[in-house]
């Protein structure tokens, strides 16, 4: 066996198993301890295992997944394994009681970036007063912010096998976000997303091409089902194919898991999803297209809300802006008010507020004790540039601390 192929073996070891002590590796691989210390050692200089008396435990998952090919079971006969297999771990070890980690299938897109003094009219070109390329997608935002809101996350994603891929991979290694799967698309390339921002008042325009993100199979989904059956919760958006997204929500609700519909960008899909999902979180734009009710303040928001309740969903957020967020629960609004900001990007505010949501609700806290805590994270990630530019929890309590004196 070549050295690097037995220091991925160790890898997926630990993985697996978490730690591991060098006699056992050295009697699996083969080879003497000292050989297995060289291969902990380096391993360790890379980041991605933390040496400790004898062995060495697993720092932060890192699953770099090769390319899975489209699966020749059905899904329904895969899902029906899993429910059975899920069914036998309950039998034996009692109903899982894990908090705080979140489980996102998602978007990565690479985001080009221009700031300008004003939009551009129809025809008109305007100087940028800067550039930026940087790493973007709602999926990968949305894991970054539940990562700096304190949950373990696991991502899947897929990109392209063009430049742009080893940028995703260096971004999600050198995150915070604890695990993640990026495959890989034989024929289309990582998604990608050019945003204008307007200096004038932090406000966005942006134009997606899907690309990768579009080409999950049911392999790939049914992949996530070891680390969604320990997962509290399952954050989704629609950048993806909307089969895999629903294959996705399928899978959740098999294993028991609470799911959170981010509808964005909006798509008529949704309808067939709302019933199975937990809480749909539109914004006003696409709380508008979802009811049919034009959202314009918060009486037109109830509106719109109930009629996405008459519609199959059991619970909604819709967030406005400046406006806050309009909870509905059982029959009941709540208005969660927004935390003063001063607004320097608002690109990736939805991101933020729904990745903060998922981590809130994965470590227990109620709808509304989550919408708040969502809303003061928001409030801190808009006075940041980028779209993945997220604060961290300990701001946010600061945040939340100053609100309440």
């Amino acid at each position: 066996m070549f050295l690097e192929e037995r220091r991925i073996k160790i890898l997926q070891y630990l993985d697996e198993h978490e730690r591991a002590n060098v006699m056992f590796l050295s009697k699996v691989f083969t080879v003497t301890k000292e050989t297995i210390r060289g291969d902990l050692r380096a391993l360790a200089q890379q980041g991605l295992v933390q040496r400790c008396h004898g062995g060495a435990i697993i720092i932060r998952r890192n699953l770099q997944a090769k390319l899975i090919l489209e699966t020749s079971n059905d899904f329904e006969v895969l899902l029906k394994n899993i429910v059975s297999q899920r069914t036998r771990r309950e039998k034996a070890k009692g109903i899982k009681n894990m908090k705080g980690k979140v489980c996102i299938l998602g978007s990565f897109n690479v985001d080009i970036v221009a700031k300008v003094e004003r939009f551009p009219k129809g025809g008109e070109s305007l100087m940028a007063l800067d550039s930026m390329l940087g790493p973007g997608g709602k999926g990968a935002n949305q894991a970054a912010a539940a990562s700096r809101a304190g949950a373990k996350v696991h991502f899947v994603s897929k990109v392209g096998k063009d430049q742009f891929s080893q940028f995703a991979y260096d971004h999600l290694t050198s995150s915070e976000i604890h695990s993640f799967k990026l495959y890989q698309s034989d024929d289309e390339p990582t998604g990608n997303a050019i945003i204008y921002v307007s200096q004038k008042d932090g406000e966005n325009m942006i134009a997606i091409y899907s690309g990768a993100n579009k080409t999950i199979t049911d392999g790939e989904v049914a992949d996530m089902a070891q680390e969604l059956s320990d997962s509290d919760v399952l954050l989704l958006q629609l950048e993806n194919n909307f089969p895999a997204t629903l294959n996705a929500i399928r899978l959740a609700g098999a294993l028991g898991v609470k799911i959170i519909m981010n509808p964005a960008p909006y798509s008529a899909d949704i309808l067939q999803c709302l019933p199975y999902i937990d809480v749909v979180t539109p914004n006003e734009t696409e709380a508008s297209l979802l009811s049919g009710v034009e959202v314009v303040d918060l009486a037109t928001a109830k509106v719109a809300a109930q009629a996405i309740v008459d519609l199959g969903a059991p619970r909604v957020i819709i967030t406005m802006g400046a406006h806050g967020a309009l909870l509905y629960d059982n029959h009941q609004f709540q208005h969660i008010p927004a935390f003063p900001a001063l607004s320097v990007d608002t690109t990736g505010a939805g991101d933020a507020f729904n990745g903060a949501l998922a981590a809130a609700l994965a470590t227990g806290q109620t709808l509304a004790q989550a919408a708040t805590y969502a809303s003061a994270f928001a409030s801190l990630a808009v006075e940041r540039e980028g779209a993945s530019n997220m604060p961290h929890h300990q701001q946010v309590l600061i945040r939340l601390s100053h609100a309440c004196t």
